[in-house]
C-alpha cells in the first residue's frame, strides 16, 4: 500500500516529530515545487531520514531494519544480483530456513519481490529502510569484486606464461598457434570477464585497455569522463589482446594495422553488444571496448532533456512526412541516441524505415538496418543510394560526411522522404554554413531542412547535492559566456526567478561527493538548441547568410541557446554550473 501525504501528516502531527505550522508551509512548498512532501520535510532538516523510514514502516506494518553497520554474508548477498539490487534498492540481508528477509525503500514493489522469489526459490520478507543502509550494504558487492580481482592478479604471474612478441615473429607458423593458446589460458578468461563485469556495474559507456612500458593501464569512462580503473602486470597484456581478438573474430597475428570487430555478452542480469577497436601503439596494442546494452530500453525525448517549446518543435517537425531533421554535435554527444528516440516513435506499422549506419549501434524491431562496410564499398553515399529504391518512408543515415552524401540525403528529402541524419557541427546555425561548404544549393537546402538539433551531454547531479546561490563575481563571469539579460527573462518565464528578480537570487547547486558518487553525480543529461527553418531563415539560407546572423534570427523566433538550457538544467538542479561551461567550452 502506498501512504498518502494526509495520512503521513497526520501521523508525524500524532509523534510531534513536526510542529503543525512547519508542517503546513513544507506542504505548500512541496505542492509549489511540484516535489515529494517528505523530501522537504528532510531537506529543511525537520525530520531525519531514519525517523522517517521508521514512521512509514509503522504506519505500513512492516518491521524496520537499519543495515548500515550490517556485514552480510556474502552467499546471502549473492541471492540478489548486484544490478538488480542497485536498481530496485533491494537487499537481501539474513535467511532463516526457507525464509528470506530482504530490506528495500519500496515494499509495495511487488513485481520486484515475486521476481526474486521465483528465482530464489525462497519465502520473501520484506522488510523496510532507508538510503544509507542500501548504499552501506551495496558498497559490500564491490569490495568482493575488488577481491576477486586481486586474486587474479596474484594468480597471473605463475599461471599465465605468455611469449614475447618478438619470439612468437621467430618461429614462423608458431604466432598465431601461441597467441589462440593464452587467449584460451583460464585466467585471462577470468581477467578479462570481471574487467567486464566492473565495467558494466559501475555504468560504464567504454573500456580503454593501455599498454606502457612496464604495465598495462585500464580506464573506464563514465558518465562522460575517463577515470582510471586498474593497473595490469604487463605479462598478461598479449593474453589479453588475443582473447578479445578471439571474441571479435579478428586477426590474431595482425599486430602492425588497425581492426575493429565486436562480440556479445550475455548473462541473467545483462546482454551487452562490445564494439572493439584495436590500434598498435608504441608499447602494444591499445584496445577501447564500447559497450552498448541490448537491455536498454528506448529513451523518449523528455527522458533525454528536451523541453518546453525545443520539445513542441521536435514533435511538430517529426510528424511531417518530408524534409530533413539534423542532429548536430561532436562525438559523445549524445546525437544516436537522440535519433533512435525520435526513430522510437515513428516506427510504426504503417510506416517503412530504412537506416545506413556505422555503426549499428542498437537493433531496433520492424527497422532495416544496414552496416557501413568501407571493404566492400559499401559507403554512406552507395548504401543510401540503394536505400531509396527500398520504397522507404522515413530514412536515417547515421552521419553525413562527405559532398556525396549530402546531395544524396537532400534529394531524398526532395523526393517524398523524411530524412534523420547527424552532422558534426558545434551549433544548430553552424550546420547550415557547413552543409552549403560540401557544395549543396542553398535553394535545395532551404526547401528540405525542418529542423536543426545542436546538443552535448552534461554529467546529472546525484540526489545529494547542496544549494549555493551565485555571487557578483561569478555572475560576471558567467557574462562572458551568455547575454545575462535573456537569462533573466528566460529564468523568469521558467519560474526560476521572480518577475522583480534577479540571476543573484537563483539557486544553483553543487556535487555532493559520497562513497558511492565520488564526485558526486550519476547518470547524463542532453542539453540543447533547436532551430526551426522558418521562412525568413530559408531566404537567409538562399542569401547565404552567416551563421551569427541565422543565429541571431533563430533567438528572435524564440530559439533558446544550448548554454541557456544549460544553466535552466543547472537551476533545477540536474547538473551544475561547471558541467555546462566544461561541455559548452570543450
Amino acid at each position: 500500500m502506498r501512504i498518502e501525504t494526509k495520512q503521513l501528516k497526520a501521523f508525524i502531527l500524532d509523534s510531534n516529530l513536526v510542529k503543525e505550522e512547519e508542517l503546513e508551509n513544507a506542504l505548500k512548498e512541496a505542492i509549489e515545487k511540484n516535489v515529494k512532501f517528505e523530501d522537504i520535510l528532510v531537506n529543511k532538516n525537520l525530520i531525519s531520514k531514519e525517523a522517517l523510514s521508521k514512521l512509514k514502516a509503522y504506519i505500513l506494518g512492516i518491521p524496520y531494519v537499519n543495515l548500515e553497520k550490517e556485514i552480510v554474508d556474502p552467499e546471502i548477498l549473492k541471492i540478489i544480483p548486484e544490478p538488480i539490487a542497485r536498481s530496485n534498492n533491494i537487499i537481501a540481508f539474513r535467511k532463516r530456513g526457507r525464509n528470506l528477509e530482504v530490506a528495500m525503500l519500496d515494499p509495495d514493489d511487488l513485481r520486484t519481490i515475486d521476481f526474486i522469489r521465483k528465482t530464489a526459490n525462497l519465502k520473501i520478507l520484506p522488510r523496510l529502510t532507508d538510503d544509507e543502509s542500501i548504499k552501506s550494504v551495496l558498497k559490500q558487492y564491490q569490495k568482493s569484486l575488488e577481491n576477486e580481482f586481486k586474486d587474479l592478479i596474484e594468480q597471473k604471474g605463475e599461471e599465465v606464461k605468455i611469449t614475447a612478441p618478438e619470439e612468437l615473429t621467430a618461429v614462423p607458423g608458431s604466432a598465431e598457434e601461441n597467441l589462440t593458446k593464452a587467449a584460451k589460458e583460464l585466467p585471462i578468461i577470468r581477467i578479462l570477464d570481471t574487467l567486464l563485469k566492473h565495467a558494466i556495474l559501475q555504468r560504464s559507456s567504454d573500456i580503454h585497455i593501455e599498454p606502457q612500458e612496464k604495465e598495462v593501464v585500464v580506464r573506464y569512462r563514465i558518465d562522460g569522463v575517463l577515470r582510471d580503473a586498474m593497473v595490469l602486470p604487463k605479462q598478461v597484456q598479449d593474453g589479453i589482446v588475443a582473447r578479445i581478438k578471439v571474441l571479435s573474430k579478428l586477426k590474431l597475428d595482425e599486430h602492425r594495422l588497425p581492426q575493429d570487430g565486436r562480440f556479445k555478452i550475455e548473462t541473467g542480469d545483462y546482454k551487452y553488444s562490445i564494439r572493439v577497436s584495436v590500434l598498435p601503439i608504441f608499447d602494444g596494442e591499445k584496445v577501447v571496448m564500447r559497450l552498448l546494452s541490448e537491455d536498454n530500453k528506448g529513451f523518449t525525448l523528455e527522458d533525454i532533456g528536451l523541453s518546453g517549446n525545443s520539445l513542441e518543435w521536435v514533435y511538430e517537425n517529426i510528424k511531417k512526412p518530408v524534409g530533413m531533421i539534423l542532429i548536430t554535435g561532436p562525438t559523445g554527444s549524445g546525437k544516436t541516441t537522440t535519433l533512435y528516440s525520435i526513430l522510437e516513435i515513428l516506427n510504426t506499422p504503417e510506416v517503412n524505415i530504412s537506416t545506413i549506419e556505422d555503426p549499428i549501434e542498437y537493433r531496433m524491431p520492424r527497422i532495416n538496418q544496414t552496416q557501413v562496410n568501407p571493404k566492400i564499398n559499401l559507403t554512406f553515399s552507395a548504401g543510401l543510394r540503394s536505400l531509396v529504391r527500398q520504397d522507404p518512408d522515413i530514412i536515417m543515415v547515421g552521419e553525413i560526411r562527405d559532398n556525396e552524401t549530402a546531395s544524396l540525403a537532400i534529394n531524398a528529402a526532395l523526393t517524398g522522404h523524411l530524412v534523420l541524419t547527424t552532422l558534426h557541427t558545434n551549433s544548430a546555425a553552424g550546420a547550415i554554413p557547413r552543409l552549403l561548404d560540401m557544395e549543396v544549393e542553398p535553394f535545395l537546402l532551404s526547401s528540405t531542412l525542418n529542423i536543426i538539433v545542436a546538443q552535448r551531454l552534461v554529467r546529472r547531479l546525484s540526489e545529494e547535492k547542496i544549494p549555493c546561490k551565485l555571487n557578483q563575481s561569478q555572475i560576471k563571469n558567467l557574462g562572458n559566456y551568455c547575454n545575462l539579460k535573456n537569462l533573466e527573462n528566460i529564468f523568469r518565464d521558467e519560474k526560476i526567478i521572480k518577475p522583480e528578480e534577479g540571476i543573484e537570487n537563483a539557486t544553483f547547486y553543487k556535487p555532493k561527493s559520497g562513497e558511492d558518487y565520488s564526485e558526486g553525480y550519476r547518470g547524463r543529461i542532453g542539453i540543447f538548441e533547436v532551430l526551426r527553418v522558418s521562412e525568413v531563415i530559408k531566404e537567409m539560407v538562399v542569401k547565404n547568410a552567416t551563421s551569427d546572423n541565422i543565429q541571431d534570427q533563430a533567438q528572435k523566433e524564440g530559439m533558446t541557446l544550448m548554454i541557456e538550457d544549460g544553466l535552466v538544467k543547472a537551476a533545477r538542479g540536474f547538473t551544475t554550473i561547471e558541467e555546462v561551461l566544461r561541455v559548452i567550452t570543450e
